[in-house]
């Protein structure tokens, strides 16, 4: 079994990863429905929130069929990602997740997202004080590091650790590489087998089929696996791993039906979620 925090997962869960403007409340109960354990906003902008945009407050909308479920911000100054915890309690979810991963340039620009991976200093002080600011469990979304001379994850995963989050998800790529070439676990491995780790450390970055999420888990070690990219119009992708881990089989790949409904339930939900 893993925990973050209190909440008790299945042993080796698979995660929705927060994606903009994709994981909103109808995918996010879809996702569930297909076998997600956890299931992650869109990011919400701190900066965003504080002001009251409607953007931003809408993305805080969550429902009892998605538990457990996170709500991930991002930001890069310390009273706003402050205020923003406390505007975040009052949806209850059941972890805070940080972005400290996003390499959009909007983003970067501002030191938020992957931005603060070239201040790691900074990384830490703005996690301790969240993590003194509420009692929910806060958890941590992140890359390698900035680019290549900078791939520092294993020590600052610890580090983190220390000021007390309770699981960090970890993208195989960094800053630079953006979404291009192949992901690389080998550092998420490491993060993984470093003694001094406690927490859970789920791998994210390139899993799209069963037999990729067992060979990864079976060669890194990690807790649980992330799904971004590959459950985007394919929430049955969840449901598929599991299936192979439990068989060693694929599992019968959706039928038009099966499809139909899923996109019927996508609209009906999206109108009146």
């Amino acid at each position: 079994m893993v925990k973050i925090g209190d909440i008790e997962l299945p042993d080796f869960p698979l995660l929705l990863a927060p994606m903009e403007d994709v994981s909103d409340p109808p995918f996010r109960a879809l996702c569930k429905e297909q076998g997600a354990d956890v299931v992650y906003t869109e990011f919400v902008s701190s900066e965003g929130l504080i002001r009251n945009a409607a953007k931003s407050v809408m993305k805080l909308d969550i429902y009892e069929k998605e538990r457990p479920v996170g709500i991930q911000i991002f930001g890069a100054n310390l009273d706003s990602m402050l205020q923003t915890i406390d505007i975040v309690e009052k949806s209850n979810p059941d972890i805070i997740d940080i972005n400290f991963g996003c390499p959009v340039k909007k983003v970067v620009s501002k030191g938020a997202g992957a931005g603060i991976l070239k201040d790691i200093c900074l990384m830490e002080r703005l996690t301790a004080e969240m993590v003194k600011r509420t009692n929910l469990p806060v958890t941590v979304k992140t890359r390698l590091g900035w680019d290549d001379d900078t791939k520092y994850v294993v020590e600052t995963a610890e580090r983190l650790q220390d000021i007390g989050i309770e699981a960090i998800s970890i993208h195989g790529r960094t800053r630079k590489q953006m979404y291009k070439g192949e992901a690389d676990w080998t550092l998420i491995g490491e993060v993984k087998n470093n003694s001094r780790m406690r927490i859970p450390v789920f791998g994210n970055g390139d899993v799209d089929s069963g037999p990729k999420a067992m060979e990864y888990r079976n060669k890194y070690g990690v807790d649980g696996i992330m799904i971004g990219r590959a459950s985007i119009g394919y929430p049955w992708i969840f449901n598929e791993i599991k299936h192979y881990f439990k068989t060693g089989e694929h599992m019968a790949k959706p039928s038009v039906t099966n499809r139909v409904e899923a996109v019927r339930n996508h609209l009906t939900w999206a109108m009146g979620f």
